[in-house]
């Protein structure tokens, strides 16, 4: 009787002993496969994770951050011992004793899960966390899992546990896209990790177990819980005093969520241009566009450039900027609301501080939004005879004996058969270059381009940022502002700055591009140069004043000392321009439709004057 139950259990067991032998069978096979990942070291590199964005104003305070992921890096001695003991007691007690994986912990869990005849049970140190957030998938598959033991014993073979354990914290994941225990307390409380309370800390803990479940913005309560059991845990490991748990427990959490900061989107989408112009000129990109033998060698150069550019961003960036806030603001507002009143209508205007060559304010469209299309820097427009003074009349002074008092006739004209016309077909016997400047008239600007030779007038233009310019530009057509392509406003508005005070400087937005430790990483290096000579800037500067006193100008008023401005309007009034500058500021306004069309109807109105009038002052 006893040899038959005897047998019978055995029998009983068989498909228990039949499912461990199925089970370390397969566990074998799994470990062979891997046996030459044994021998062989695994380059375990750092991967790229990609950091904020920052972008600052000109008193240094934030007005736009781009991220994906929120993170805010600390460095081990920088994060609160405190709040180390809790993930390690919560995650992994074991974790300055193991190799990388911890033995014991994983037979309970093959116990665990070969009774269970499944794959759930865990048994993952922080080390094992670490490798899984870098190089691995979540799957939970035995195969997985080997490879899993064998890239963290590999790992801490290559680290440290102190840098182990730095990564871990930096990288662990905190729900809504946060990432890192100095992220999680700037997004979930707005202070620095080091100025949270010990029940900030810990609640804070208590998401990346599961950072679904314990989503602090969504299932409050359940991160609540859990904050009290890792508290129990540092209780019953004599972390803490059962008292001092108390004490975490019933302090009251409350949550200031940080939302991500997004103002101004029409300048910060031209630093992030401008950002990839200065990474290009500093790591010699530029030049080799620009020498590239052909368009297809030019593209693959782009290509590389654009690489570089992914790469820097990457890192993490604050970018220091010029930007005046309270202008920016301003400005926009009120361009807004002018343009609301004609239906379609488009702007884009541009500010430059006289004393720093920087760009204070910009307007890139009606109802802007980050990254569309800013007709400030993007959009190129015939920008009529808003170019004399650059191509014409500042080469005439410049490189004649002519003065404003001589005179050139008014009369038709025709060279070849290119036979341009005054504003309404006008015509007049000779008129004072100051007169003909003062109306905008167009056969004398002809006449003197004629004579002083088109390219020594385009050789003084080519003095500046003029992107768009071809050989075929070298035309009489050009005197008028016939441009094969045509400018943008901010081409116009860098160049007027060489009236200020004869000399030149590159405008930009950008002071200087730090990383995430402060030292420089870029910034421009150009130093200004003379492009006019004082004798030119005199007279530049008087006919300019005169304009807006007595000729097309008339309209412009601005608080200012000194006012000088050149107006444009091209063929069909397809354009208007006001491009100009104060004893503070200098300028250039545009308005018209994105689909050019005749605005002859709304010409009375001068809305680009009273854009000018605005933003000057």
């Amino acid at each position: 009787m006893r040899q038959a139950i005897g047998y019978m259990f055995v029998f009983l067991c068989f498909p228990l002993i039949w499912i461990l032998y199925s089970f370390i069978h397969s566990e074998i096979l799994v470990a062979s496969e891997f046996k030459e990942d044994l021998k062989e070291a695994i380059p375990l590199n750092t991967p790229v994770i990609t950091s904020p964005i920052v972008l600052l104003d000109k008193d240094n305070r934030i007005f736009s951050e781009d991220y994906v992921e929120w993170r805010d890096p600390l460095a081990l001695d920088s994060i609160p011992l405190f709040v180390q003991e809790v993930l390690i007691q919560s995650e992994d007690a074991e974790f300055y004793n193991h190799i990388g994986f911890n033995f014991s912990a994983i037979f309970r869990a093959v116990f665990a899960n070969a009774a269970a005849n499944a794959s759930d049970q865990g048994a993952s140190t922080i080390t094992q966390q670490l490798v899984r957030l870098r190089y691995l998938s979540t799957e939970k598959t035995y195969e997985r899992k080997v490879t899993e033991l064998v890239y963290a014993y590999e790992m801490e073979k290559q680290s440290s546990k102190e840098e182990i354990l730095e990564n871990y914290l930096n990288e662990i994941y905190f729900s809504n896209q946060v990432y890192g225990i100095g992220a999680a307390a700037t997004y979930y409380f707005g202070k620095p990790l080091s100025e949270l309370t010990e029940a900030q800390q810990v609640f804070i803990s208590a998401i990346p177990n599961n950072p679904s479940l314990y989503n602090p913005l969504e299932n409050f309560e359940a991160t609540k819980k859990r904050q009290e059991l890792l508290i129990d845990i540092l209780v019953k490991n004599d972390k803490i005093s059962s008292e001092h748990g108390n004490t975490l427990k019933n302090e009251p959490i409350v949550l200031q969520t940080k939302t991500k900061t997004q103002l101004y989107p029409v300048y910060s989408t031209y630093v992030f241009d401008e950002l990839k112009s200065l990474i290009s000129a500093s790591e010699g990109f530029q030049e080799k566009i620009e020498s590239a033998s052909n368009e297809q060698q030019a593209m693959l150069f782009k290509n590389e450039l654009q690489t570089r550019v992914n790469q820097v961003i990457s890192q993490g960036l604050t970018i220091h900027t010029a930007l005046d806030p309270q202008k920016q603001k301003e400005d926009v507002v009120y361009i807004d609301r002018l343009l609301d009143k004609t239906k379609d209508l488009q702007a884009a205007s541009v500010v430059i501080n006289n004393e720093t060559r920087e760009i204070v304010s910009m307007f890139g469209g009606k109802d802007y939004r980050k990254f569309d299309f800013n007709r400030a820097n993007q959009a190129v427009r015939q920008p009529g005879s808003a170019l004399k003074p650059l191509l014409v009349y500042g080469p005439v002074f410049e490189t004649t004996s002519l003065t404003p008092n001589n005179e050139i006739s008014g009369g038709k004209l025709c060279i070849s058969h290119y036979c341009p016309q005054n504003y309404g077909g006008a015509i007049y016997g000779d008129v004072s270059l100051k007169q003909a400047f003062r109306f905008s008239h167009n056969t004398p600007a002809v006449r003197l381009l004629q004579n002083v030779g088109i390219g020594e007038a385009f050789a003084k233009l080519e003095q500046f940022r003029f992107e768009h310019l071809v050989a075929e530009d070298h035309t009489f057509p050009a005197a008028l502002g016939g441009l094969t392509n045509g400018v943008t406003v901010l081409e116009m508005a860098d160049a007027y700055t060489g009236f200020i005070d004869g000399m030149y400087k590159p405008t930009h937005a950008i002071r200087k591009v730090t990383n995430k430790h402060g030292e420089i990483l870029y910034e421009w290096k150009e130093e200004k140069v003379e492009v006019w000579s004082p004798k030119t800037i005199t007279i530049m500067r008087d006919l300019l004043a005169d304009v807006v006193v007595n000729g097309t100008g008339k309209g412009v008023h601005v608080n200012s000392a000194y006012v000088g401005a050149k107006t444009g309007t091209t063929n069909d009034y397809h354009d208007y321009w006001v491009t100009g500058l104060t004893e503070t500021y200098t300028s250039a306004v545009w308005i018209g439709y994105d689909m050019p069309h005749n605005m002859k109807l709304i010409e009375s109105k001068k809305i680009h004057h009273k854009i000018f009038n605005k933003i000057m002052n």
